[in-house]
């Protein structure tokens, strides 16, 4: 299984703080889940707190991140 976390405003946008889903080969598949649909396009993807993009693959106890960009001052 793959763990799925969101944080911040992205937790009641997609209904959970952590989601448990089955093994797929890349991020970007996982993100074809339905239960991410409502992810927005500029959300920063991590996997296994590495910063990722959708090419990256995924094996069995990954730790994905969904986070919404930041900016500071």
């Amino acid at each position: 299984m793959i763990t799925v976390k969101s944080f911040a405003r992205y937790r009641p946008l997609l209904g959970f703080a952590e989601l448990e889903l089955p093994v797929v080969a890349t991020l970007g598949e996982l993100l074809k889940d339905p239960r991410l649909a409502l992810l927005p396009r500029d959300a920063l993807l991590a996997v296994n707190q590495r910063f990722a993009d959708q090419a990256t693959p995924l094996a069995d106890g990954d730790e994905v991140a969904l986070m919404p960009p930041v900016s500071g001052g």
